[in-house]
C-alpha cells in the first residue's frame, strides 16, 4: 500500500457509450518522484477482485487525450506529460463495467527511465465501491 493517496476516492466509474456500459475508469496518481513524458510508461496492469485485465484492454487518458498503452511509448509531446501530483485517468474495456457494491483494485505501473538501469514497478492497492 502506497504511503499517499493514489487513487482519487471520487474517481472510480462504470463507463457507457451509446447507452452501453463499455468498462470501468479510475483515476490514480504517477508514483514516480517528478513528471514524466508517456513514452516511458511500459504498462499499467490492472487487478480487479483478483481479475487481471489485458493490456490491449487498458486505456490511459491524459490532458484530455485518451492512449493505448502502446501508443503511449511514442508519446513524447509536453502536452501529454503525466505530471507528479496530478490524476491520470484509466479505462479498462471490459464488457458489462463492473457490478455495483464494493471492489479492491490493485495495479502496477511500469515506468521505465532512461538513466535507470531497471524498471520501477510500483503496486498500488485499494477498496472502493461502484455506485
Amino acid at each position: 500500500m502506497a504511503g499517499r493517496q493514489i487513487y482519487d476516492p471520487e474517481g472510480f466509474r462504470n463507463v457507457e457509450k451509446d447507452g452501453k456500459t463499455e468498462g470501468f475508469s479510475f483515476r490514480f496518481k504517477l508514483q514516480y518522484y517528478r513528471g514524466i513524458t508517456l513514452s516511458i510508461i511500459r504498462d499499467i496492469k490492472v487487478t480487479v477482485d483478483g481479475k487481471t485485465y489485458p493490456r490491449e484492454d487498458v486505456r490511459l487518458s491524459v490532458n484530455g487525450e485518451t492512449f493505448t498503452l502502446e501508443e503511449t511509448r511514442t508519446v513524447i509531446s509536453p502536452l501529454y506529460r503525466w505530471e507528479f501530483g496530478d490524476f491520470a485517468t484509466v479505462t479498462v474495456l471490459t464488457e458489462g463495467g463492473l457490478s455495483a457494491g464494493k471492489h479492491h483494485i490493485s495495479t502496477v505501473q511500469v515506468v521505465a527511465p532512461s538513466y535507470m538501469p531497471f524498471q520501477l514497478e510500483p503496486v498500488c492497492e485499494a477498496d472502493f465501491e461502484i455506485n
